[in-house]
């Protein structure tokens, strides 16, 4: 089990790799770079890059352990087809008009080049904060029999918590590691974290690198 609060993880102690896939939300240039979308908006990436490290250790333990490896992109379509008024309204107001900021057809929309992406990771694209909306990645955790989810990536209180939530409603075992999330907002990170452990967990367990690091090699080495 991992040590975790405000119980340790996973609540019965069954934690099968195969059944494992540890999230790495949205690690993309448009987040994490001076020039993308997060910068653009007055948000300063440092605090988003400063995880790169700890989730590249998380990574690595994950695949020697034989857990998947699910990356999700957030961005639109090249035409915008797929962007609502709304959202067209909210990218003209930040001055993204005449920009591929946060479009799949932009350098912004690919995983920052930090964050080692093998031929057998899966990646999701979304247009949505929640990686499950309009994506198929719960049929992909589905055929896989993937019940237990490990939460990384950015920004904590938003991508990374919307798409925490909805995998709780479906029933997915969710442990969020405190220090592989980051969020241009520090209060906002905080509280984010703080909200999983509220009501004795009401969105799962959280933890610490080190604690699932730990488990990760001794699950490699009972699988070896």
């Amino acid at each position: 089990m991992i040590k975790a609060t405000p119980f340790d993880f996973p609540y019965d102690g069954r934690l099968v790799p195969a059944n494992t896939a540890l999230l790495v939300i949205d690690l993309q240039e448009d987040f994490l770079s001076t020039s993308g979308y997060f910068a653009r908006k007055g948000y300063d990436p440092a605090p988003l890059r400063a995880i790169l490290p700890t989730v590249n250790r998380l990574i690595s333990a994950a695949r020697a352990a034989g857990l998947a490896i699910i990356h999700t992109r957030q961005g639109y379509r090249a035409d915008m087809a797929d962007m609502t008024p709304y959202e067209q309204w909210r990218r003209k107001r930040a001055g993204l008009d005449g920009t591929d900021v946060l479009l799949r057809s932009g350098a912004g929309f690919q995983i920052c080049a930090d964050i080692e992406v093998k031929p057998e990771d899966v990646i999701v694209d979304k247009t949505c904060n929640s990686a499950f909306t309009y994506t198929d990645l719960e049929l992909i955790l589905r055929a896989r029999n993937i019940t237990h989810l490990m939460f990384s990536g950015c920004t904590t209180d938003v991508c990374v918590h919307t798409t925490l939530r909805e995998a709780c409603d479906r029933n997915f075992q969710c442990l969020t590691i405190a220090d592989a999330c980051a969020s241009g907002d520090q209060y906002a990170h905080e509280a984010a974290l703080h909200m999983v452990t509220v009501e004795d967990g009401v969105f799962g367990a959280l933890a610490e690198s080190g604690a699932v690091l730990e488990a990760l090699v001794r699950l490699s080495g009972n699988s070896s």
